[in-house]
């Protein structure tokens, strides 16, 4: 591993997007090791809710403000120098791939080199949330970080895609040129908690779906595969990486690799739900398989999933039956 250090205590940490469903579980995790964290969040598809219980939190500060326009400078909490800057604001859902592309593409370049600029202004590792997506609709199966992979440029999906491997190439380019302490995680499907019930993602589509006792809205045939994340075991794998001092890519998520069909057959039962599976058209772009390799991850940075898929699904569906 590189110079690897423990972030917490005594160090101060800004996370982008920390309303949203990933990050705001990212400010938990990195306040429950005792560190100082300044969310900044436009709420664009992020939650007040989805922080609301660290609104008295002493080491936490939430900012309303677009980390795509220079970060507000009559702020206090934004103007000390900052440990290390975690990068995790994105729309990320193919609802928001056809309602707010534009603003999907400048998070994903314009503020990314605006924090790039802040890292190297405070001395700062720059980690920052890339994507699966990155891979497209791989050719190679299951999806190493050395491939390159088979993105559609201007497909629908292609302002998501294409503006994380923007991000990933403006980091290494802040890198190699400027000596920048950095890191790349490339998530893959991750769910649980604080999930947006609408924005188009199969796992809190088919448990909507189901509580409601509709139909469940498979795409296509159901025949392709995604390995789902709990997003407890993700959260401890980007801050096994933000500890480590590795480059990556690296990517975070599980092997738990299931067709669409058997995800929407297992929320139905665990739901207890009468909802029947129905099959509607694919989006353009679908990726057909979804599973990385996690070798790097594990002998990297020690990672390895713990939350199966029937235990997670059963605590995302407890937190949506909650808020029914």
């Amino acid at each position: 591993m590189a110079d690897a250090r423990q972030y917490g205590e005594g160090h101060r940490i800004l996370v982008t997007g920390g309303a949203g469903f990933v990050p705001s579980h990212l400010v938990d995790a990195l306040l429950a090791r005792g560190a100082e964290v300044v969310a900044v969040d436009n709420f664009i598809t992020g939650s007040k809710d989805n922080v609301a219980h660290l609104a008295d939190h002493p080491r936490f500060t939430l900012v309303e403000a677009d980390v795509s326009q220079p970060l507000p400078s009559d702020v206090p909490a934004l103007a000390a120098r900052f440990d290390a800057i975690m990068h995790f604001a994105s729309p990320a859902s193919p609802t928001d791939f056809a309602q707010i592309p534009v603003e999907i593409l400048r998070v994903g370049s314009v503020a990314t080199l605006q924090l790039l600029d802040r890292a190297v202004a405070d001395r700062a590792r720059f980690v920052m949330a890339s994507t699966s997506e990155a891979y497209g609709d791989p050719l190679t199966h299951p999806q190493p970080e050395t491939y390159w992979g088979n993105v559609n440029p201007i497909g629908v999906r292609s302002v998501y895609d294409e503006a994380k491997r923007f991000s990933e190439a403006a980091t290494m380019g802040y890198h190699r040129f400027h000596g920048l302490d950095v890191g790349i995680v490339r998530i893959f499907n991750t769910y649980g908690p604080r999930m947006r019930p609408d924005d188009g993602r199969a796992i809190p589509t088919f448990i909507s779906q189901a509580m409601r006792g509709e139909p469940i809205t498979v795409h296509g045939t159901g025949t392709q595969t995604r390995s789902v994340c709990y997003v407890d075991d993700l959260v401890r794998g980007i801050v096994a990486l933000l500890d480590s001092g590795e480059t990556g890519p690296i990517n975070c998520g599980t092997e738990h690799e299931m067709t669409m069909r058997q995800l929407a057959e297992t929320i139905v039962r665990l739901t207890g739900s009468s909802s029947e599976i129905t099959y509607v058209p694919r989006p353009a772009d679908d990726p057909e398989k979804r599973r990385p390799d996690l070798t790097r991850a594990r002998t990297l940075l020690g990672y390895e999933p713990t939350v199966g898929p029937e235990e997670g699904l059963r605590r995302t569906i407890d937190y949506f039956a909650g808020r029914a």
